[in-house]
């Protein structure tokens, strides 16, 4: 008989957080109501936890375990991509009887058919979604659902000096402030504007579901305007119209997917904990900028006066 070299004793017997794999691809299916189900090319990762006096883990159970899962679950479609992850990361724990802790995460790549806003032309979107489970030998659990989104933002701070610009040169030219009020008004100001990212993780539990297409709208709330792989000219007039209407730093998208989160779930239990991310890839800038906020649902009330 081979010798099961992972049942050594290591030369420095120190205990390691997480040993595992990563980038493992699989096919998931996830069912909609009246609606053909979606069907995912997801990435998984999958680790546990090893004892200091344990050489190795036994990776093939992680494959393994991968696979009877994603086999046996998705035989029919899921309802939610949560379900899926949980159950890996418990029988993760069930084939590695030295561990105390496994964890699991899966993000896929999420077609959505919408609309450009003025011309109604058919398009394509990518969004990513995810999950994210770690489960403990004492029987608890942890399980986080999300998206990231892409948009557009427009600076505030560039857009003032702008119109403090424009209002000079009308004065300037002669125009009263009845007149130039009137002109800011009806003319979007220009600044520079960026591709924007919007994150946001929420933990779910069995007393506490959330939609995944609710947590993209949430997302997507929190920049000026959404983006489009194709646009009409008049769908690109609207857009910059639009985005530039409402400016939006880096901070005021957190705020605002905190806002919209407690909105879309205002039952949802104080101790669920939220995860949200801002990234912007600046235009005029060499560097991007990034905002966070992580909390419970009860921080964000309290903090927001609801």
């Amino acid at each position: 008989m081979l010798p099961d070299i992972q049942l050594l004793k290591p030369d420095v017997p120190i205990e390691l957080s997480k040993v595992g794999v990563t980038g493992i691809r699989k096919l998931v299916q996830v069912s909609r109501k009246d609606k053909r189900p979606v069907i995912l090319i997801a990435t998984f990762e999958a680790f546990v936890n090893l004892p200091s006096h344990l050489k190795g883990v036994s990776l093939s159970r992680n494959f393994e375990v991968i696979d009877e899962v994603i086999e046996s679950l998705t035989a029919q479609p899921i309802e939610n991509i949560e379900d899926l992850v949980i159950k890996i990361a418990e029988i993760l724990l069930e084939r590695h009887e030295y561990a105390t802790r496994a964890e699991v995460s899966m993000v896929a790549d999420f077609i959505m058919r919408k609309k450009t806003p003025k011309s109604g032309q058919k398009t394509q979107e990518v969004v990513k979604i995810f999950s994210d489970a770690i489960a403990s030998i004492d029987g608890k659990k942890i399980v986080f659902v999300g998206a990231e989104v892409s948009g557009i933002t427009v600076c505030p701070c560039a857009q003032e000096l702008v119109k403090s610009k424009a209002i000079e040169k009308l004065m300037e030219m002669g125009y009263s402030e009845k007149e130039i009020s009137k002109i800011i008004s009806a003319v979007p100001i220009a600044s520079h504007n960026q591709r924007g990212r919007a994150k946001i993780k929420i933990q779910v539990r069995d007393d506490f579901r959330v939609s995944i297409t609710k947590l993209i709208e949430i997302a997507k709330s929190a920049m000026s305007f959404e983006t489009f792989e194709i646009l009409k000219r008049d769908d690109e007039l609207d857009i910059v119209e639009k985005a530039h209407c409402n400016p939006m730093f880096v901070e005021d998208s957190v705020r605002k997917m905190a806002l919209e989160l407690i909105k879309a779930y205002p039952h949802a239990p104080n101790d669920i904990l939220v995860f949200l991310r801002q990234e912007n890839e600046e235009s005029i800038h060499q560097h991007n900028v990034i905002a966070e906020k992580i909390a419970t649902i009860g921080e964000l009330k309290a903090e927001i006066n609801l």
